[in-house]
């Protein structure tokens, strides 16, 4: 292997291996412009898309220990490196993204948490609230009777 294409492969694992989540999609004609703005959203929530060469991708996935299907890879493929723990808004920006932009992104498979998942799966995925979300639930959740109660003995100290 020539020297320029070791140091692809390398600094592909590299990314591959320090990633909390990996998003593999299928996209065309994403023009300059688009690409920048999906980038630039993606950065905001800690998401990286690179545009990969495909021997390169399958051959840093095989030595980072994730199975990719070949098959898969039709096309121009983007790689999403999510460097955050919650992998979850980088997938809902990329799905919003595609359904902005006329379905030009499709995404083919994705690994969270070290489990593989295909692109359905990653859909289903980026429709659950963040962790964020999930937490002000909870926290809700525990407040609401104590505020309940609250209201109730304000209430009843008014009409004395």
């Amino acid at each position: 292997m020539r020297k320029e294409k070791q140091l692809l492969l390398d600094e592909m694992k590299e990314k591959l291996d320090s990633a909390k989540a990996v998003i593999v999609a299928r996209y065309k004609a994403l023009e300059p412009n688009l690409s920048w703005s999906l980038r630039d959203q993606l950065a905001k929530v800690g998401g990286q898309l690179e545009v990969v060469r495909k021997r390169v991708f399958v051959k840093a996935a095989a030595q980072s220990g994730i199975k990719i299907d070949e098959a898969l890879l039709q096309g121009h493929v983007g790689v999403v490196f999510v460097d955050q723990p919650d992998s979850l808004p980088s997938a809902k920006v990329l799905f919003a993204f595609s359904e902005e932009n006329a379905k030009i992104l499709e995404v083919l498979c994705g690994q969270v948490d070290g489990t593989m998942m295909s692109g359905a799966d990653v859909e289903t995925l980026s429709k659950l609230p963040g962790i964020n979300e999930m937490r002000a639930e909870v926290i809700g959740l525990l407040i609401a009777p104590m505020a309940q109660m609250l209201s109730v003995l304000e209430q009843k100290s008014q009409q004395e």
